[in-house]
């Protein structure tokens, strides 16, 4: 951590910035788990609506 004293006495204390770095595009099989979990969330989501509205 970087600290510095100013004329007061006052420490500043800096967070260490991490390294920068690119992301990547993500690979077919990525893709095929990113879309999959979507479908998986849009029934997750579509089947608590439907019992929402069945209920009341």
């Amino acid at each position: 951590m970087y600290t510095t004293i100013n004329e007061e006495g006052i420490l500043n204390n800096y967070a260490t910035e991490p390294k920068m770095y690119y992301a990547e595009y993500p690979s077919a099989e990525e893709q095929r788990n990113y879309a999959l979990q979507g479908a998986i969330a849009t029934l997750f989501m579509t089947a608590i609506i439907l019992v929402a509205l069945g209920v009341s």
